[in-house]
């Protein structure tokens, strides 16, 4: 389903999901895949159709969230988090963050936004993933020059991994990323998965 998805083999990526349905009728990242692929074709009633069923049968897609440590502290932040004590600072360093990376060309890829709300709601809505969030706390409490290292619990999304290389170059920082499937390296400007995650 990744690859197809990957290479937007959408019909072979259905299949393949309704197939692992049967083998598996409780995976929920095989119901994921077919609602994000009827919303990829604006096909909301079927999305809709594909929630319900996973309400119906009490099977619920995981949350994403990232964690980071500072000051022998564990921070966990999920997406639009604002229960964090800094919050205020973080979201001052989000906006200075976004300014400085849209001066090199760094726009938000709403594509990976598949609910129905309007270009500017998506824009900010992938903005505010938590792994952003993250970055923009290790850039406030560590060290100019020092790694940053965020463990996320899902796949790095295709805006958050450009932001995060865009971020590496102009920050001049390593930053690490521990996702779902692998370590994402980044440093000046490029990731180890060569793009390919």
């Amino acid at each position: 389903m990744a690859a197809c998805r990957i290479h937007g083999e959408f019909e072979l990526g259905k299949f393949a999901a309704k197939r692992l349905l049967e083998l598996d009728p409780e995976h929920d990242g095989a119901y994921v895949f077919l609602s994000n692929v009827y919303a990829k074709g604006k096909r909301w009633e079927k999305v809709g159709e594909v929630r319900q069923l996973m309400k119906h049968k009490g099977i619920w897609k995981e949350r994403g969230h990232s964690k980071i440590e500072m000051d022998n502290e564990i921070h966990e932040f999920l997406t639009a988090d604002n229960s964090h004590k800094h919050a205020d600072d973080i979201y001052g360093k989000l906006a200075e963050v976004v300014c400085k990376l849209k001066q090199v060309g760094y726009a938000p890829n709403t594509c990976v936004v598949l609910i129905d709300v309007d270009e500017d709601e998506k824009k900010d809505m992938v903005l505010l993933h938590s792994e952003k969030l993250a970055l923009c706390y290790g850039l406030l409490r560590s060290n100019n020059g020092s790694p940053i290292h965020i463990i996320k619990n899902l796949r790095i999304c295709e805006d958050c991994h450009n932001f995060m290389k865009l971020a590496s170059k102009v920050f001049e920082r390593e930053i690490v990323v521990r996702d779902r499937t692998r370590f994402h390296h980044y440093r000046d400007g490029s990731c180890s998965c060569k793009d390919y995650w």
